[in-house]
Parts: structure tokens; C-alpha cells; sequence
């Protein structure tokens, strides 16, 4: 009985610990309907382009968000929704649905569909402004050149495993040094 009370007791310390320290993170285990709501939204704006849907499969494979998700940054913006579209766009989307701020953060926390459009919307934007497939996929990521290297590296990955090694074997149209997908074809 004892020994039950002093464990009991450590490990209610070490709750309080790391409840105050901030080390412990609510997160939510995003479950399978989830996982299947955010699949549907994927395929809802890929619009039947396979290469784009691959695309935002690869962007939500690396940021692993989750519906609810509202990460804090080290800069002061937030990572929201499924894919952690960062808090920085808020008013840029706002402007372009017209719909305040506050609902537009709620709706990228809250609504799948509404997160995954507006990623969709940032990677291609990104692709128009670069010209160039792995270039947008850094700038969805980061301003940063060097952050953008990296994170095309860790899509590319996570596109291997997804979708197998031939992912990267047809070349497209639409730019110069060509995405992996060809993203003039609804078919593929």
C-alpha cells in the first residue's frame, strides 16, 4: 500500500512537472475518420490531377497535422490544421474569400477542406511565382533557402514511401526543370 502511495505520488510530481514546464503537448491522435476526411479533401482539390494530389499527399505526409492543430512557433506564428498552413497566410486568405481573420484561422484549425484548399492555393502560388515544382514545394515550407532544401528533401521522402520509387520517373510540361508529375494531365 505504501509503496502504490509513493508511486502514485511521483507520478502526479512528474504530471505537475511537466504540465508546468510546458513539456507535455495536448495533442489529438488523429483518427481514422479524420484521416479519411482529409483524404477526401486531398482528392476534392487535386481536382483529378494525379500529380497534384500526390503533391499535397507529400505536403501532408511531412507536416502531420491533425484537425484542431494549432502548433506555436519559435517566430510567433502558428502551424494550423491538417496541413499546418502557417498563421503568416491568415490575412492573405482572408482578403481572398472576404472573411475575417478570426474565421479564417477557425475555418484552417477547424474545417479539412478549408486547410487543404488553401495549401493547394500555396503550393500554387509558389509554383507560379518559382516557375519550378521543387521550388514551390520549399516556399509552401519557407522564405528560407535553406529550410527549403531540407523540407524538399523530407516531401521528397515521404512521396517515395507513399507512392514508390517510380513517383519521380515521368517528367511534366509545365516548368523548366519539370515536377516529378505530369501536371497538364487529369488522368495521371
Amino acid at each position: 500500500m505504501i509503496a502504490e502511495l509513493k508511486w502514485f505520488r511521483h507520478m502526479l510530481l512528474l504530471a505537475i512537472l511537466l504540465a508546468a514546464t510546458g513539456l507535455t503537448e495536448a495533442r489529438a491522435a488523429p483518427s481514422n475518420d479524420h484521416e479519411v476526411r482529409i483524404g477526401r479533401c486531398i482528392r476534392q482539390a487535386a481536382d483529378g490531377r494525379m500529380w497534384l494530389e500526390k503533391t499535397l499527399w507529400g505536403l501532408r505526409d511531412q507536416e502531420a497535422g491533425w484537425i484542431g492543430a494549432e502548433i506555436a512557433n519559435t517566430n510567433g506564428t502558428h502551424d494550423l490544421g491538417p496541413l499546418q498552413v502557417n498563421s503568416f497566410w491568415v490575412p492573405t486568405l482572408a482578403a481572398l474569400v472576404g472573411r475575417s481573420r478570426v474565421q479564417v484561422r477557425s475555418w484552417l484549425i477547424e474545417d479539412p477542406c478549408f486547410n487543404v484548399q488553401a495549401a493547394r492555393w500555396i503550393f500554387l502560388s509558389g509554383l507560379k511565382a518559382t516557375g519550378d515544382y521543387w521550388h514551390a514545394i520549399g516556399v509552401y515550407h519557407s522564405p528560407t533557402q535553406w529550410r527549403q532544401r531540407r523540407y524538399v528533401n523530407a516531401v521528397s521522402g515521404h512521396l517515395r514511401r507513399r507512392f514508390g520509387a517510380t513517383v519521380f520517373l515521368r517528367q511534366a510540361s509545365v516548368t523548366g526543370s519539370g515536377p516529378m508529375f505530369d501536371a497538364t494531365s487529369k488522368d495521371r
